[in-house]
């Protein structure tokens, strides 16, 4: 009699779980592996990120997502279960129970390997109104969809956006592009809380120039309903908001309901914690990746909770490649994003100031006004750079961009310092790229180095 072959069981059908599955089925046989994954949504293996570009119609196809379909999957021999969602997960049995959403039927599989990604989840705080129809979370594809059919039902055009982190700027755009009157209620002092508040201003003014109404230091406490009861308006000490639509930017938590019920082990921000090959820690045939995981920061050298799915597909790569017997790691993040306002650029990278502050770093700060390209050249654009540096040693800390064209993917450079341990001295002799139509001759990055170099010099000097 043959020998029955190993099973594993994916919890989750996006970026994180189907490039496992995909990396482990290229490793492995159908008859040595054995791949089931399961999927609550409607849809697998999509571009969240993409979301608030298809809400504004600058996307025009929901499918232009999707990067690969059910059936196609199917067809490299992994058995994906859609609209099936994991319940229970039972460390002991090895096994977990799942349920039919169109059915209710309920079974238990077990499994010989097991890679948990179940993403991350909106932040819904416990208000008034919050589960209100007209209230939408947008995280998911089917939350996208969820949302486009309540902009195409409603005739109202105001829309309010509570929270101003990526989801709730890009949604914001996506919402004037959409013909709506914005405004974005922001507990936080400036937009982008990812940014520190100096550099987050520059993107207030951008959206105040786009026509969106913002309201910052603002606490919501209810979202007000109507006679129908669908959302109507979002509420605040000191003022109230008409909306037609309400959308949730709060941001996302890991969605970790099963791991935590199941013992695994969390961090402090609840996602779980794995070791260098994403295998959860304690557990020889468990990974988890993606949004709900806690990877290392390289700059601070704490655990931390970042939702990107650049992370999530090379976490899957990574997983793949152990279950399917080979190897690899996941050394760990220096916190890199982009995103935009219009044709307004924003990005980062490493420690804000706070960041720093909090893991008990010292550092010098400097801001530069620069140009995206030479300035005599049509088209230069201006560029704010930020940059933090350890006192003493110099050490490259942290970046932030805000600028127009050609502004954002520059923060390329300075992750590429960071994860090699640079000093701002040593970035100075970057050998970059140069040309009038793409950079002056000294590079934006470089301006805001050699100005930290002389900072760390005069902070070091006897006074």
């Amino acid at each position: 009699m043959a020998e029955r072959p190993e099973r594993l069981v994916v919890i989750g059908g996006d970026a994180t779980g189907m490039s496992a599955a995909s990396q482990a089925r290229r490793l492995r046989k159908p008859d040595e592996l054995e791949i089931v994954a399961f999927e609550r949504g409607n849809f697998t293996s999509y571009s969240a990120c993409g979301i608030p570009y298809w809400v504004g119609g600058v996307v025009e196809e929901r499918d232009a997502l999707v990067a690969r379909t059910a059936e196609q999957h199917r067809e490299r021999d992994i058995d994906l279960r859609m609209r099936t969602e994991v319940t229970e997960l039972d460390v002991d049995k090895r096994r977990v129970r799942s349920r039919d959403l169109d059915t209710g039927a309920e079974e238990w599989t077990a499994y010989d390997k097991l890679v948990i990604a179940t993403g991350a989840t909106p932040l819904r705080p416990p208000l008034p109104g919050i589960d209100a129809p007209g209230v939408h979370g947008v995280q998911t594809l089917d939350d996208g969809q969820a949302l486009l059919d309540t902009l195409s039902r409603t005739e109202g055009r105001r829309a309010v956006v509570v929270g101003a982190g990526y989801i709730g700027v890009e949604m914001a755009e996506a919402l004037i592009q959409r013909g709506y009157e914005v405004t974005v209620v922001n507990r936080g002092s400036e937009p982008m809380s990812t940014l520190d508040p100096d550099m987050g201003c520059l993107v207030h003014d951008a959206m105040t120039g786009l026509g969106i109404e913002m309201v910052n230091g603002a606490e919501v406490t209810e979202i007000r309903t109507g006679d129908d009861g669908r959302a109507c308006a979002v509420v605040t000490p000191e003022q109230e908001f008409p909306a037609d639509v309400v959308v949730l930017g709060l941001g996302v938590r890991p969605e970790t309901t099963l791991a935590e019920a199941a013992g695994l082990p969390l961090g402090a921000s609840g996602g779980i914690l794995t070791d260098l090959a994403m295998r959860v820690r304690g557990y020889e045939d468990i990974w988890a990746g993606g949004d709900c995981v806690e990877v290392l920061d390289l700059v601070s050298g704490r655990d931390r909770h970042i939702a990107l799915g650049t992370h999530a597909n090379k976490h899957g790569q990574v997983i793949g490649s152990g279950v399917g017997g080979g190897y690899a790691t996941f050394p760990g993040v220096v916190g890199t994003a982009v995103s935009k306002v219009c044709d307004l650029e924003i990005a980062r990278t490493g420690l804000r100031e706070k960041d720093a502050r909090a893991v008990g770093l010292q550092y010098v700060a400097v801001t530069i006004e620069s140009t995206s390209r030479v300035g005599y050249f049509p088209n230069a654009a201006p560029m704010t750079v930020k940059m933090l540096a350890e006192r003493l040693s110099g050490r490259l800390l942290g970046v932030q961009i805000v600028g127009r064209e050609g502004a954002a993917k520059r923060v390329d450079i300075a992750a590429v310092a960071l994860t090699a341990k640079m000093t701002v001295e040593q970035m100075t002799a970057l050998d970059l790229g140069y040309a009038p139509p793409f950079s002056p001759v000294w590079d934006p990055v470089l301006v805001a180095a050699r100005k930290a170099v002389q900072a760390v010099r005069a902070d070091a000097a006897p006074q």
